[in-house]
């Protein structure tokens, strides 16, 4: 998504003091991770260097975020038991902690009283959402974001963020069901 991916980029660039990820889905299938999910499911084998190709210009960009003092927080919300996705997922989190995240895990059962958006998203600075839209299989749909400023949607977003977050389980003490 190499549009979608300078914008994103551009946001966390621009971020000063926050960046914060709720993810929702069980299955993404986006393309640029297919031979990494592939090669996981028949070996077991996640690549967690982060010096790998695959990794680097991740970690680069939230170490730079990082430095500059942005707090990152990523939390997922799963169901159980957990898909192959989200194992594959859980084990690449140790590079996400590497370069700077804060991860938690909050089984979709525990979320039955929250209002929360309808689709995955990022916030910087408590100041903008970054919606990310998907297909049904999990794939970026077009167009795969939309950033919306309004300060009631900021708002929404953030408490449906925080809410998560206190409920959720760090990424050392979530134990894979």
């Amino acid at each position: 998504m190499p549009q979608s991916e300078l914008r994103f980029n551009d946001l966390l660039e621009a971020a000063r003091h926050s960046a914060v990820h709720l993810e929702m889905r069980d299955v993404y299938g986006v393309g640029d991770e297919a031979a990494d999910f592939s090669e996981w499911q028949l070996s077991g084998n996640r690549d967690v260097d982060p010096n790998s190709p695959y990794w680097t210009p991740w970690v680069d960009l939230l170490s730079r975020a990082t430095a500059r003092g942005v707090t990152v927080r990523r939390a997922r919300i799963v169901s159980e038991p957990v898909t192959d996705y989200i194992r594959y997922e859980h084990a690449g989190t140790p590079v996400n902690i590497y370069a700077g995240e804060q991860v938690r895990w909050l089984p979709r059962r525990n979320t039955a009283d929250l209002m929360l958006p309808g689709c995955d998203l990022w916030i910087f600075d408590g100041a903008q959402v970054l919606f990310n839209h998907f297909t049904g299989n999990g794939d970026w749909s077009d167009p795969p974001l939309e950033l919306r400023t309004e300060p009631g949607i900021v708002k929404q977003c953030t408490d449906a963020f925080e809410a998560v977050w206190d409920r959720a389980i760090g990424h050392d003490q979530y134990e894979i069901h």
